[in-house]
């Protein structure tokens, strides 16, 4: 007999599958998220998996461009690309498709597919679920998709007083170093230095820049890496930045605002500011926050990216958010509802057909015997029993 390696059946590094108490979990949150995002007044959309790249990876998508398979089109010749991201897509439909001038909010489900794994054991296959809000540039917007996140924190089980909000704002970085008028290659390369919290090496940058030397900005960007904790921060950002830019006392007023608006409803949850936080910084145009467990988890994060349908012939300002169903599922506390069905005898089935259709219809589990397989083993998936009473039916307790 041939025997067949167990590699053959290996799943490929970070694509994973549900078991039916995973697939259980997430299902349930993924159902909640809906109805809660419905209650909001944000509508479902739903993007194709592929399409082709020079759309799939215009605007907000071009940073994914490292992280998105990419395949050709057998009928025409084009290159096509599976989404890594599914805002990109949204941002298009809004901008594209529905091409309005009033707001729109926007939520979606579904699989994306990475090309690599964020190198901490990250999914490459998430069940990503977000909201989009297009079509207002004010600080409220930002508010009600934070606090909209939030909620959807708490379809998971998860309380205010468990998370770690973490906010930052890209305009203060922006608004020392436009001033500048940097080439490209360097602006690139003292972000890099930036990111990496490399002091020296920004001071060597800019020790040729006449204007850097004038406004102090390689002190400014040293303070700017160290301005992180909580509210303290944003008054200790205020004093180091007095003689900055109005663009940068601008980005501190609206990041005040959000935080306020935040608090406002969630007293309890733990504020985290970093300045120096520049992730998507090429699209990404005011307000930065993800939303972590007390022990480091991220569970969602999202950002304000302004002139977004640009590409599309449609600049929308927009702010979102987006996370992974599965990674937030992990979270539930576990269900027991699956756990809870009704068992019928297989002598019972056609009698009971009706009775049992009413049981489905009111949302009840019922599992019905197979002839032939142990009874006990069919059981296991229940706690109750269907039972005939008179001309009747009865659910009663498993002994």
């Amino acid at each position: 007999m041939t025997q067949v390696s167990p590699e053959r059946w290996q799943l490929p590094d970070g694509v994973d599958e549900l078991l039916p108490d995973a697939a259980w979990r997430v299902e349930l949150l993924r159902r909640r998220i809906v109805d809660l995002c419905q209650s909001w007044g944000f509508d479902l959309v739903m993007p194709p998996m592929i399409e082709y790249l020079d759309s799939l990876l215009t605007g907000t998508g071009e940073t994914m461009n490292l992280q998105t398979f990419k395949l050709v089109d057998q009928q025409n010749g084009r290159t096509m690309g599976v989404r890594a991201d599914m805002t990109p897509q949204v941002a298009r439909m809004d901008a594209h498709a529905l091409r309005s001038d009033a707001p729109n909010r926007l939520f979606y489900t579904g699989s994306v597919l990475r090309a690599r794994t964020d190198g901490f054991g990250g999914s490459r296959s998430p069940l990503q679920f977000g909201a989009e809000l297009f079509g207002h540039s004010g600080a409220r917007s930002d508010i009600e998709i934070i606090r909209l996140m939030l909620a959807t924190l708490g379809a998971a089980d998860l309380s205010s007083d468990e998370l770690i909000l973490d906010l930052g704002h890209v305009g203060v970085y922006r608004g020392l170093i436009e001033q500048l008028e940097l080439a490209v290659e360097l602006e690139s390369e003292l972000f890099n230095c930036v990111q990496r919290g490399s002091f020296p090496d920004v001071e060597a940058l800019l020790t040729d820049v006449p204007a850097a030397k004038q406004h102090g900005t390689a002190e400014q960007l040293g303070q700017l890496m160290s301005l992180r904790g909580d509210m303290a921060a944003l008054t200790n950002a205020r004093s180091a930045f007095a003689s900055a830019p109005r663009a940068v006392q601008e980005a501190l007023d609206s990041l005040q605002v959000v935080i306020e608006g935040v608090q406002r409803i969630h007293t309890n949850i733990s504020i985290n500011i970093d300045l120096a936080e520049l992730r998507g910084y090429s699209y990404h145009t005011g307000v930065l926050f993800a939303a972590y467990t007390k022990n480091g988890l991220e569970l969602a994060r999202g950002g304000r990216y302004d002139a977004v349908g640009a590409a599309f012939g449609h600049p929308r300002p927009a702010t979102g958010f987006s996370g992974d169903l599965k990674r937030l599922a992990d979270r539930l506390v576990e269900s027991k509802e699956n756990l809870n069905g009704i068992f019928v005898s297989a002598n019972l089935v056609d009698k009971a057909w009706h009775e049992i259709t009413r049981l489905r219809n009111t949302g009840e589990r019922v599992v019905t015997e197979l002839e032939g397989v142990d009874t006990q083993l069919q059981r296991a998936s229940c706690k109750r029993v269907l039972k005939q009473q008179g001309e009747g039916w009865n659910v009663s307790d498993l002994a």
